[in-house]
């Protein structure tokens, strides 16, 4: 039987709660491990000179091309950016989409450089000929890669042209850096505020953990390899199964970038712009099937100052299907003399 006896109770505690404390001390008073960089991944710039790649998007794809190592905690990654354009030209930023780098603004990008603007594309992290970090592709990664690498060319503001999951960057780069957007914000087949419902249950079940674990392994990825040399399909679907077939992170940061990535749950961002002073467009293909055309007024109505331009018939690749029109549309916004126009604009 356990003495009442209080005395007694109170020299237990004295020699047990000591004993207690101490080792409580020596278990968390240690800190853990310095953090780990993270494993950097290669991009196209690691490919034999016999890949079709080198043929489809090579590094000089635009002029003015250069690499800049930018930093993430302790790691520095390697990013693909071109200058095109005269240099004292009005400056504009385009940031292309989920799965396809820089190639798909070639038809843009070029009628805006030679009507006087200065124009800035580059590779996102883990797409074309920038490196893939093994982190986590949110939001944040991809606006502060921007924000960094507008320091690195020294500009202090520019306008921003987003394209697909590139308008969620735009929206979001606008919310977190908005003294770095130079009055006018442009949105191109925008995702930003799709829902879960909205994505494709193979685009969900691809994206999981468990298929990245299984696509990573060295049968499958000879596998797509093989697929990718055999294949000749269209330009920017044979540049899309180069990336997937070789690059070792490809698949992965774009699943992650669909998890958890800015193609959802930016309504904050849109809101957020609508109480600016900025000038905003909106353009968007009535025959997108991965960016419904739902979604352009959608996002209209979280920024009721914008404009809409719709392309009929105009698919989710609009930059190469309907290049003239997107130009045409873009050279009219980033112009000086644009004023809003509360009616819709419809393009044929």
């Amino acid at each position: 039987m356990m003495s009442s006896n209080p005395f007694h109770r109170i020299n237990i505690s004295l020699v047990i709660l000591p004993s207690l404390f101490l080792t409580a001390y020596y278990l968390f008073a240690s800190f853990p491990r310095s953090p780990i960089p993270p494993i950097i991944h290669t991009s196209l710039a690691h490919l034999p000179s016999s890949s079709p790649s080198w043929n489809i998007y090579p590094e000089n794809f635009y002029n003015g091309g250069a690499y800049v190592n930018l930093p993430l905690g302790r790691a520095r990654i390697l990013v693909r950016y071109w200058l095109i354009g005269p240099e004292n030209g009005r400056r504009v930023v385009l940031i292309h989409g989920l799965s396809i780098p820089a190639i798909v603004w070639k038809d843009v990008a070029p009628v805006l450089a030679s009507r006087g603007y200065r124009v800035l594309l580059y590779d996102l992290y883990g797409r074309g000929y920038s490196d893939a970090p093994q982190v986590t592709y949110d939001t944040t990664l991809f606006t502060t890669q921007l924000a960094l690498l507008m320091q690195h060319v020294k500009w202090d503001n520019a306008f921003i042209v987003g394209l697909s999951m590139g308008g969620g960057i735009a929206a979001a780069f606008s919310a977190h850096f908005p003294h770095l957007v130079n009055g006018k914000v442009a949105f191109v087949a925008s995702a930003g505020i799709m829902e879960s419902g909205d994505i494709s249950r193979t685009a969900k079940f691809m994206s999981s953990p468990l298929v990245q674990t299984v696509t990573a392994l060295p049968p499958f990825q000879h596998y797509m390899r093989r697929l990718a040399n055999a294949s000749k399909p269209a330009e920017l679907q044979e540049i899309l199964r180069l990336q997937s077939a070789h690059l070792p992170h490809y698949n992965a940061a774009v699943a992650s970038s669909l998890r958890d990535g800015p193609i959802r749950g930016l309504h904050f961002a849109f809101q957020e712009l609508a109480c600016t002073s900025n000038q905003v467009l909106i353009i968007h293909g009535t025959a997108d099937d991965t960016v419904l055309y739902k979604f352009a007024s959608k996002i209209r109505d979280l920024v009721p100052q914008a404009d809409l331009v719709t392309i009929s018939d105009g698919g989710h690749d609009i930059t190469i299907t309907h290049a003239s029109d997107v130009s045409a549309a873009l050279l009219r916004f980033l112009a000086d003399n644009y004023s809003y126009k509360p009616a819709q604009m419809s393009l044929a």
